[in-house]
């Protein structure tokens, strides 16, 4: 075994030497011996060499008194945040404006009544049970027909309408009539009527008188009009549009009725109902 190399010359000190006991009264030291092994190898030469000692310096703890600083301010930012956002979650709210209060009240007025209003209206409508208004006609006379050119239709025709109320409650009023006069689908003739009121179950009879005068008819429809007064059997269309109220106590609803017929008449110019379908809808 080789024997250790000596220490650097700035770290060799002897055992008894005054600064060697000046420096460790000042700093700690940290002894590295041989081995016994070392020592073994090296009986034969330690009386003649002097013991080697390593001593390494441990360096004292270095105190920072300005980050310590910093952590402090840090801390007391953060307290005062905390404590700012507290005061503002204890704060009391402010009051509501006045002109809001009102609004909110009119619109739970305004809905419980539109409620109300619903289920008074559905309640009635179940009890009375309303029934739609019947137009018909049992009456009707072709007077004349003429072709001018065998294009431009000319004729002279009458009819009773016959108007029902059939509710046993509800009294009806027919604001608007407009009747139209139609061969095929052509219309040749247009009436309006005078408005009137029917009572509960009552029926009315109204005389329409549709004069037609210079009317356009495509060649096709003139030449079908021909053939229809030489077999003595004339078709026409009766529409008829009404706006319909209904009344109920202090109650009413008003809708359109939709008047639907089908008529054949005999040749002119005695022409008479020979057969009639009529249909009213909503």
């Amino acid at each position: 075994m080789l024997p250790l190399p000596p220490p650097p010359s700035h770290l060799k000190q002897s055992k008894n030497s005054p600064s060697t006991q000046t420096s460790s009264s000042n700093q700690q030291q940290t002894m590295i011996q041989p081995s016994k092994s070392h020592k073994q190898s090296k009986s034969s030469s330690s009386s003649s060499s002097p013991s080697t000692q390593i001593v390494l310096s441990k360096q004292p703890m270095i105190h920072k008194p300005h980050q310590a600083s910093l952590d402090d301010h840090t801390i007391k930012l953060k307290l005062r945040k905390t404590s700012s956002s507290s005061a503002t979650l204890l704060r009391s709210p402010r009051p509501t404006n006045p002109l809001i209060w009102c609004t909110a009240v009119l619109c739970v007025i305004f809905s419980v009544l539109l409620i109300v209003a619903g289920i008074a209206t559905l309640v009635i409508f179940l009890s009375v049970k309303p029934k739609r208004p019947l137009f018909d006609t049992t009456v009707a006379s072709l007077n004349s027909i003429y072709l001018d050119s065998t294009e431009y239709f000319n004729g002279d025709f009458i009819f009773l309408a016959n108007f029902t109320n059939p509710n046993r409650k509800i009294d009806i009023r027919f604001e608007y009539l407009d009747i139209e006069l139609y061969f095929f689908d052509r219309l040749i003739a247009n009436q309006v009527l005078e408005p009137f009121t029917e009572r509960r179950g009552e029926a009315r009879l109204q005389s329409v008188h549709m004069i037609s005068s210079e009317v356009y008819l495509p060649l096709n429809l003139s030449l079908e009009l021909k053939k229809q007064i030489q077999s003595n059997r004339v078709k026409y269309n009766i529409r008829g549009t009404f706006r319909v109220r209904a009344s109920v106590g202090l109650t009413h609803f008003s809708y359109w009725l939709y008047g639907r017929c089908q008529i054949e008449m005999t040749g002119p110019p005695s022409g008479v109902l020979i057969y009639r379908s009529c249909r009213t809808k909503r």
